[in-house]
């Protein structure tokens, strides 16, 4: 049976009514268009038909038209849509196509498609494992109040979020999506999910299914849940670690007893690759003007570029990890935040990975000490340097890269730099409160 006649025949003996079709702007920011089970037959022949014009970073208005095509393998019950039993609510994540049936250059999830299938040319599947930081906040988005004061780890009564992250899994869970671990994370009202680790397309479409999750769940409490990277001044923001490797079969590619640090030569040329070309990939791990507010020293957010075993002040580390367990040997790549998008972010760290195995890039000696409170002379001389400090200067770099630009095409990397600089001139031209309480008075 092919895969879109199993969807039809799961969606008739689960009664399904409605099916939303999701899809992602340039930003990563989820969009979607509903139908009704009578149209999904067609949906998964043909595509339905949507303006592009509409939509962030997509279609001119004279090239307008595009197709919405689901992916089968993406079928799921969406259960806190679905509380009548006669009339279900299912999702389908969607490709983007040209009306000619083409796959449409604008297309983040294709742009990852094509990224993944070089590195299946080069026998390597790409396999990551995100941490999901976020907040919880009391009240609504303009005046958001702490849910608590605990910290890493904490229990009850300190953690009150521990029964909204049970839900949140649970559902998750029911949907097919494994989440491994979660816990209250350093800051006040900060938390985790860690997903467990799978192709990259999957998991990016994972990511995005359990962020709605979190903010429904959230919202059914009166409660908001933001994966904003910096929502609160002084304490930590939130990142997205990402735990990547690359398999050949079922081997792991980057394990190799024989290695001080158990990882092979691959793992360490990837890992260079990653060092060499983060400063150019990080606007797209870091794409709003907010990542930069958690990308400061002294909140455990990496901003210096160097690699470790134990150190957490470093943009990469290596977990320990049980010798018996050579699946589990990984990278950990700590600058992205959940508010990127993860199609396009994913393509870029792989293609930056794949490029240093290919010109078998060396690796540094690794940085153990706290880079944070090394001189800038030391770091001078060690030659640590440093990621970009704003988004203005993150796009300024990645307007420059060949590596970015051949990974991610013409038009997304085009409309994206110039929707970026646009954002950036927003910024800028706001006048903020921190000016008015500062310069007002004594001005």
């Amino acid at each position: 049976m092919k895969p879109s006649e199993k969807v039809i025949k799961h969606a008739f003996e689960e009664n399904v009514k409605f099916i939303n079709l999701w899809f992602v702007d340039i930003l990563g920011q989820l969009k979607s268009v509903t139908i009704r089970d009578r149209e999904l037959e067609k949906a998964l022949e043909e595509g339905i038909g949507f303006d592009g014009s509409s939509v962030e970073g997509f279609a001119r208005i004279y090239e307008s038209d595009l197709l919405l095509k689901p992916d089968p393998t993406t079928f799921r019950i969406l259960p806190w849509c679905s509380q009548n039993p006669q009339e279900k609510v299912a999702v389908l994540f969607c490709d983007i196509l040209t009306p000619e049936g083409k796959g449409y250059d604008g297309d983040s999830r294709l742009a990852l498609k094509k990224a993944l299938e070089k590195s299946r040319k080069r026998g390597f599947e790409f396999k990551v494992g995100p941490e999901l930081e976020y907040f919880y906040f009391q009240g609504n988005c303009s005046s958001p109040g702490l849910m608590d004061q605990g910290g890493y780890f904490d229990f009850a009564p300190q953690d009150l979020g521990a029964s909204l992250r049970q839900e949140t899994i649970r559902i998750a869970e029911d949907m097919g999506i494994e989440i491994d671990y979660s816990h209250h994370e350093v800051a006040p009202s900060q938390h985790e999910l860690d997903l467990r680790y799978d192709d990259a397309l999957n998991i990016a479409d994972d990511l995005l299914t359990v962020k709605v999750i979190t903010k429904e769940v959230a919202r059914k409490h009166n409660l908001t849940a933001t994966f904003m990277p910096k929502p609160i001044y002084g304490v930590n923001g939130s990142g997205m670690h990402i735990h990547m490797s690359l398999f050949q079969g079922k081997n792991n590619a980057f394990f190799d007893p024989q290695d001080p640090f158990l990882l092979s030569q691959n793992a360490h040329h990837f890992a260079a690759g990653i060092l060499h070309h983060c400063r150019e990939i990080t606007a797209l791990c870091n794409q709003w003007v907010n990542s930069y507010k958690r990308l400061v020293p002294g909140y455990e957010a990496p901003v210096y570029i160097a690699w470790a075993r134990h150190n957490r002040s470093s943009l990469l580390r290596i977990p320990a990890f049980k010798h018996g367990k050579p699946a589990a040997a990984r990278i950990e790549f700590r600058s992205p935040d959940p508010a990127c998008n993860p199609y396009l972010t994913f393509s870029v760290i792989l293609a930056a990975g794949l490029e240093g195995i290919e010109k078998k890039m060396p690796l540094p000696e690794p940085v153990e000490e706290d880079i944070y409170r090394m001189e800038e002379t030391e770091r001078t001389r060690r030659k640590i340097a440093q990621l970009p400090g704003s988004l203005i200067e993150a796009i300024m770099v990645t307007e420059k890269s060949e590596l970015v630009r051949k990974t991610l095409g013409d038009h997304i990397f085009e409309k994206f730099i110039a929707n970026k600089k646009i954002e950036w001139d927003r910024y800028r031209t706001q006048v903020s409160d921190y000016e008015l309480k500062t310069y007002l008075p004594l001005l």
